[in-house]
């Protein structure tokens, strides 16, 4: 039996002379490169798909580019990384750059083999996403790739940065709060990895925002801070010690979405009915805030508009931007069923409700 040959791999070259234009005009576009007019790149990426035509990574490298870029994150447990990696995604749609995600836990050792092992395998871009890696490493590693950080505030050194403003927005959730009469306003936080370098991380900057704005409502006296672990186990823990104290708060804000369904689920265990009892805030506004029977209050942290913003600067740098930039998203509390106003709970001490009256 005579078994068939394989079909020959279509090369740039037969793209070329299908749409009947030189190989140097289907290598623009497929670089994207500036300039080429929009009736070229119909054309060819037309005769792309007719002939099924997938470039070769291999070949690109030794050309100088791969077209990958590379997403590292801690964990695919947080729901936030999920809304981000969607902006990342769609920032690269229509474009020939092909998206790869590692995981590669919270150990700063661990992200850096991660990082070097994207970089290993000629990946044109890197973006990484709330980073344990250290800071020095990361400006390493954008001297040979260009590089975007999501989350931390420090100073960028040679790479560019996506950061939102966690002062503002844990600001904008005590004022709700406040606004519905509460005082007793607590914060389940978190101190972060062990060994993180990052000085402005998001949990500080936002922990930062609560207490300024407990102060500037004049309830200072009223603040109280819960430092737990990551994601719901840690906000349960941090929702126990919180709510098994004296005086009891009558609302808490949550430094993620999956903290404050941890803390939900302490609120459940205790018998503390949400918002009946308790007036509940999260962050990120993940769709963990959506979920039938939680309703959460949240502050919009704007993910998929990150991820967007850090693919957009991976393309200005790969077309040969040089100067560091940081773009800023702006918080927006979302409200659902998850707050309430003081004078329908059952805990209200007299004092909370004058202050909503």
């Amino acid at each position: 039996m005579t078994r068939a040959r394989p079909a020959r791999r279509v090369t740039i070259v037969d793209v070329a002379a299908h749409a009947g234009v030189s190989t140097a005009a289907v290598s623009k576009v497929l670089r994207n490169a500036y300039g080429t007019s929009p009736a070229m790149i119909e054309r060819v990426r037309a005769s792309m798909a007719e002939l099924g035509y997938r470039p070769h990574a291999a070949a690109r490298g030794m050309r100088g580019r791969t077209f990958t870029v590379g997403v590292l994150l801690d964990s695919i447990r947080n729901p936030f990384f999920a809304e981000v990696l969607d902006g990342v995604r769609d920032g690269f749609d229509g474009t020939d750059y092909h998206v790869f995600v590692g995981a590669a836990g919270f150990s700063p050792q661990d992200q850096r083999a991660m990082a070097d092992a994207m970089v290993d395998r000629q990946m044109d871009g890197i973006v990484v996403v709330g980073p344990s890696i250290h800071p020095e490493d990361v400006a390493d590693i954008a001297r040979g790739t260009p590089t975007v950080v999501i989350g931390p505030h420090d100073p960028v050194d040679g790479y560019d940065a996506v950061v939102h403003d966690e002062f503002a927005g844990a600001r904008a959730a005590v004022q709700h709060l406040h606004a519905l009469g509460h005082r007793r306003i607590a914060l389940a936080g978190t101190l972060g990895t062990p060994g993180n370098r990052w000085a402005r991380r998001p949990e500080v900057l936002l922990e930062e925002g609560y207490r300024a704005a407990m102060a500037a409502a004049g309830l200072g006296e009223h603040v109280r801070v819960v430092h737990g672990r990551q994601y719901e186990e840690g906000g349960r823990e941090s929702g126990t010690v919180l709510l098994t104290g004296s005086p009891r708060p009558t609302a808490i804000l949550a430094w993620t979405d999956a903290a404050a369904l941890g803390v939900f689920q302490a609120a459940s265990e205790l018998g503390i009915g949400v918002p009946a009892d308790l007036s509940l805030v999260g962050y990120n506004n993940t769709s963990l805030a959506t979920l039938t029977g939680v309703a959460l209050t949240s502050v919009d942290q704007a993910g998929a508009q990150m991820g967007t913003a850090a693919a957009t600067l991976l393309l200005e740098r790969l077309e040969g931007r040089t100067r560091d930039t940081v773009v800023t998203t702006t918080p927006q509390v979302v409200v659902r069923r998850s707050t309430a106003a003081t004078g329908t709970t059952g805990t209200t001490d007299g004092t909370d409700r004058a202050a909503a009256s």
